[in-house]
């Protein structure tokens, strides 16, 4: 039977007010397929309870990515887990903050995975009021161990306000792994073991539910690699924060855009816009690149000031403000990757 909480602790509710944000007031997830159990709340944990004395255990995952990745792996084992995404709503990984729900949910489950960049700062106190000594947790920037790459002010960037006297920091590294391929590979394979760990029953299972999974991303890892390496374009030009470092350093692309991956900036200087509308004009490029959600009020004026007539917009999806109506549609990992090779395919000549 799936752990459950009907008392909160005083270490858990203090966590909770410390952490108080823009975040939902509602983070369940639902899936239709495979289904979910729901948690109820009137059973308190027995601390002598093990993972193979339930009937399921509980996953917790930050961002979307990880979530599907779960539910892959897990396969039709999934109706035993409860599996849950902090970030349901669409809220944005660079501006979240746990709710006094999402605590408990991190505090007393079974296995969490988060991302470990900046944004993240938050997990190391929540971890300190977990009730579950057992529990497993995957540091997803950890496990790439030397493959993180440092955050890159490329030229031409609206660089970050910097306080006065403020002490020199440590290097930020980019969180938006997930939109590499090949870590997506590396990542479900960790993924992969430590649910074998907790679930030993049916560790055969997930592991050739994995094996599958690899493939398909294999398939479209090749598939980007061969359009890329046929288009005579190898830079993209992005008005617009730029989170697909990974990506590109994948498939040696180049790139130029209006902010780092995880800049707070929303609005860019007269330096910056003039520096990629020449790089427009000198690349002769015909597509402005934003995110999804972006008000492309930065593309806009690029076109608008580049001198070209047929200079168009095109979005592509960094995977990170998947709301959990989009998961109630069906919507997948692979299939938002697969959208983006289907815009880079009608805009890389």
């Amino acid at each position: 039977m799936f752990k459950r909480l009907s008392i909160l602790t005083a270490g858990i509710i203090a966590a909770a007010v410390s952490f108080a944000g823009c975040s939902s007031a509602d983070n369940s997830t639902e899936k239709s397929k495979p289904k979910v159990a729901v948690m109820e709340a009137d059973h308190k944990v027995d601390p002598s309870e093990t993972v193979a004395d339930k009937e399921g255990f509980s996953i917790v995952c930050t961002i979307f990515p990880e979530y599907d990745w779960v539910r892959e792996i897990m396969g039709d084992h999934a109706e035993n887990a409860e599996i849950s995404y902090l970030l349901d709503s669409g809220t944005d990984l660079h501006s979240y903050q746990p709710t006094a729900d999402d605590i408990v949910k991190i505090t007393t489950c079974d296995l969490f995975v988060y991302v470990g960049g900046e944004s993240d700062k938050w997990v190391e106190s929540v971890l300190e009021n977990s009730e579950n000594p057992d529990m497993k947790v995957i540091n997803l920037m950890e496990t790439l161990g030397d493959s993180a790459k440092v955050e890159e002010l490329k030229e031409g960037m609206q660089g970050e306000e910097e306080e006065e006297d403020e002490e020199e920091e440590e290097a930020e590294y980019d969180e938006h792994v997930w939109l590499s391929l090949k870590n997506a590979k590396l990542l479900c394979t960790e993924i992969e073991k430590n649910i074998a760990e907790i679930d030993p029953a049916n560790a055969a299972d997930y592991k050739a539910d994995l094996d599958s999974y690899i493939l398909k991303l294999d398939e479209l890892d090749n598939s980007f690699k061969t359009l890329i390496d046929g288009a005579s374009v190898k830079t993209l030009v992005f008005g617009d924060r730029f989170p697909f470092r990974y990506f590109v350093d994948d498939y040696g692309l180049d790139y130029y855009a209006a902010f780092i991956g995880c800049s707070a900036e929303s609005e860019a200087s007269f330096e910056t816009i003039n520096f990629l509308i020449d790089k427009v004009k000198e690349l002769d490029c015909d597509t402005v690149f934003t995110l999804e959600n972006s008000n492309k009020d930065i593309a806009n004026t690029i076109v608008a000031n580049s001198g070209k007539k047929d200079v168009k917009i095109a979005e592509l999806n960094s995977i990170q403000s998947v709301s959990k109506n989009d998961v109630k549609n069906g919507v997948s990992y692979i299939e938002l990757m697969q959208k983006n090779y289907d815009v880079l395919s009608s805009t890389l000549k």
